[in-house]
């Protein structure tokens, strides 16, 4: 007879049984811990805030996020509150200890950005001191890898030379000329047209869909279409890299090089205005300029060797994005992920019945194949 299978359910049954309170502290814990390594390693679900992707992506979409996609990156500041903002906005505490930070690392992901994709990063150009992985997340979309020489012609983009294709329902602002009557409200609204401003009695400044264009434009006292371009030479110092060196503006610049890991330029004036973020803030080098002389970590130098992959980011709705045009590259170490699909879209503006798109619900988010 086997004594010790008796013995053994003796001692199973004395053994005693955990409160309700602690099987519900048990099962938060897990939930805590299962939810973070997922959050942290594989998905994030992120809203957007502005209209910076319509009409591809809208304001009041619900995005979750590959981490998978290009490798999770490790955290860079692991003393965190999970789940929550980097500060807390109304009493501007923050959520995060920054005395122990980690080095930049990524694991192996399913691939690589590519140009096209809908890319989620921390915003780069951020004035607040605070570190990399706690910066506000943005949303754009890759037109430019590490190595390509970008420029944009009457608004078209080219990398290398090629010509990029848009998203099918990417959207511009146009001038719109009308016979002088006053325009339907209710059919702005309805074909969610942006006015941004109306500049004399018949003609308006407006970002329009590309599914609502050939239906205003056949809307009675609509006399002319025609799209804003900011002409080639029209310098814009709000443009990147605020520069007077530079007679670039939103729809006519470049030509740019994206910098790519291992290349190297030559240092003058021209290349300290476009890199010198990099490689100060990004790279966390000393630059100096003295006279004609440039010094990186107290060293005269005539090159420059980049340690680190950019990437080159602009919005769909390409007259309403604040995007690489207007502050640069976005650095390897900033990316988050890819944002795959639309879990959810609130329409702000929407009544009760009427505030869900039901349309966008689990749409999956495409990269635009070039």
């Amino acid at each position: 007879m086997n004594w010790k299978f008796f013995s053994q359910k003796k001692a199973d049954a004395t053994k005693p049984k955990k409160s309700k309170t602690r099987e519900w502290l048990d099962a938060i814990l897990f939930a805590l811990v299962a939810s973070t390594i997922i959050r942290g390693l594989l998905f994030s679900a992120f809203a957007i805030p502005s209209a910076s992707m319509e009409g591809s992506l809208m304001t009041g979409d619900y995005l979750f996020v590959s981490k998978l996609a290009y490798g999770a990156r490790m955290p860079m500041t692991p003393i965190a509150i999970p789940f929550t903002e980097s500060t807390i906005t109304n009493l501007n505490i923050k959520t995060y200890w920054d005395g122990l930070q980690l080095p930049y690392y990524r694991l192996p992901g399913l691939g690589k950005v590519k140009i096209g994709d809908a890319v989620v990063f921390n915003y780069p150009a951020e004035v607040v001191p605070r570190p990399v992985d706690m910066r506000v997340h943005y949303i754009k979309r890759c037109v430019g890898l590490p190595g390509d020489i970008i420029t944009i012609v009457d608004g078209q983009v080219y990398a290398n030379g090629k010509a990029e294709k848009n998203h099918p329902q990417a959207q511009t602002s146009y001038i719109v000329t009308t016979d002088g009557n006053n325009l339907n409200p209710e059919l702005i609204q309805n074909l969610h047209i942006e006015v941004r401003q109306q500049l004399d009695a018949a003609n308006y400044e407006m970002i329009i869909p590309a599914d609502s264009y050939n239906e205003f434009k056949a809307t009675a006292g609509i006399k002319s279409i025609k799209p804003v371009i900011e002409p080639k030479g029209a310098a814009d110092i709000r443009v990147f890299p605020q520069s007077t060196l530079f007679k670039w503006n939103e729809d006519n610049f470049g030509p740019l090089l994206v910098p790519k890991i291992g290349t190297t330029i030559k240092l003058n004036d021209s290349t300290t205005a476009l890199y010198s973020r990099a490689i100060e803030v990004y790279e966390h080098n000393k630059l100096e300029v003295k006279g004609k002389d440039i010094y990186i970590n107290d060293k005269k130098a005539d090159t420059y060797t980049f340690k680190m992959n950019y990437y080159w980011m602009m919005g769909d709705n390409r007259h309403n994005s604040e995007d690489s045009r207007f502050w640069g590259f976005v650095p390897e170490d900033h990316i988050v992920g890819k944002a795959v699909i639309t879990w959810m879209s609130l329409d702000s503006e929407g009544s009760f019945f009427s505030k869900v798109r039901w349309n966008r619900i689990f749409r999956p988010i495409h990269s635009v194949d070039q």
